[in-house]
């Protein structure tokens, strides 16, 4: 499309992915099918007892599902799942949206205490700040240049890095900046944004493993990148379902 050959995967459900996409999107599903399937499974046991840190973590889980199945409607060659994909979407979508209305409905007192605030404020904010500039020092050159991104192959344009800096990014750091202000925003995005940026960064993790091992070029900044954002968000959720107080809420 771009004046450059592709190599396709050609086999499977993902034949007309290109190889690197393909080691993508089939790591990313193995991390689902075994980590966050189970997790979600949980935590709505969890919530529909009325416990909030089940809520919470059903909401983040969510949220992870409905980036996930948006980017496969809309990056992904098309493929008999398409149907699939569309219906996953919207139940994440409404799932994500009625679990948010009902904890906005609570107090910002019950969900976790001070004393970490503005660490896991500033936290999310880098965190924010690391994904746009990483994104824009792949995108930026090329437009300086009035080329294309390599890593484009023969897709159309870039659905996920427009999410990632459209919509991820300005959440992380508005919830950040909000929690160090200990503003009642802050205290209900946080705990989703970091369940939500667990799950994704273990399957970005296991898709710059699948990409190692079917020869795709990784950079070696991104290996020791993603993983460190992994352990930063995992301690991070560590302090904050610790910090929740112990509360149970018919919701």
């Amino acid at each position: 499309m771009f004046g450059s050959s592709v190599t396709l995967y050609g086999k499977g459900l993902y034949h007309n992915e290109s190889i690197s996409m393909a080691a993508q999107v089939i790591a990313q599903e193995i991390v689902t099918l075994f980590i966050v399937i189970p997790i979600l499974l949980f935590s709505l046991f969890l919530a529909n007892k009325g416990y909030l840190k089940g809520k919470i973590m059903l909401t983040g889980i969510l949220g992870y599902l409905l980036y996930m199945y948006a980017t496969y409607c809309f990056v992904a060659v098309y493929n008999k799942f398409f149907l699939l994909y569309v219906l996953l979407m919207s139940l994440s979508f409404f799932g994500f949206i009625l679990n948010m209305y009902q904890l906005v409905m609570l107090r910002k007192e019950i969900f976790f205490y001070k004393t970490s605030n503005k660490y896991i404020g500033f936290s999310s904010i880098i965190l924010g700040l690391t994904i746009l500039f990483m994104w824009l020092g792949k995108l930026v050159p090329p437009l300086i240049r009035g080329t294309v991104p390599s890593n484009l192959e023969h897709y159309t344009t870039f659905p996920i890095q427009a999410l990632d800096m459209g919509i991820i990014v300005p959440v992380a750091i508005i919830s950040g900046i909000a929690v160090i202000k200990e503003h009642v925003l802050g205290y209900l995005l946080i705990p989703v944004v970091t369940i939500k940026g667990v799950a994704m960064f273990f399957a970005i993790d296991a898709m710059l493993l699948s990409m190692f091992i079917n020869n795709v070029p990784v950079s070696t900044s991104e290996l020791i990148i993603f993983p460190c954002l992994t352990l930063l968000l995992c301690f991070n959720l560590y302090l904050i379902m610790t910090k929740l107080h112990d509360y149970k809420e018919l919701l």
